[in-house]
């Protein structure tokens, strides 16, 4: 896996470095390969009731999440879905450890 900031590149299954609870960090991931030609036209986020969504946003290629809170111990899964220019709608997940 390879961590640019916390921007998660890794097709598959995808890790998160390990979060405190008060930690508010962003975390992204880079669609670009996937999207080939085509860009994001919307983002959404499903994120777990423990945690908190400071912010959300996106560019034509990398949708980005600022997570604070959790409970240590727990491991999160976090889901990002995007609908694209072209219509083509697809999710993403990671998992995030609360230490």
């Amino acid at each position: 896996m390879k961590y640019d900031g916390f921007i998660l590149k890794q097709p598959g299954g995808f890790f998160a470095p390990d979060k405190y609870p008060e930690a508010n960090l962003d975390y992204s991931i880079d669609w670009s390969q996937w999207l080939g030609a085509d860009t994001i036209a919307a983002s959404a986020w499903e994120i777990p009731g423990d945690l908190t969504a400071s912010q959300e946003s996106n560019t034509a290629t990398l949708a980005t999440v600022w997570l604070t809170g959790g409970i240590p111990g727990r491991v999160y899964t976090i889901i990002n879905r995007i609908t694209t220019a072209a219509g083509r709608v697809q999710d993403q997940s990671f998992q995030i450890r609360i230490i």
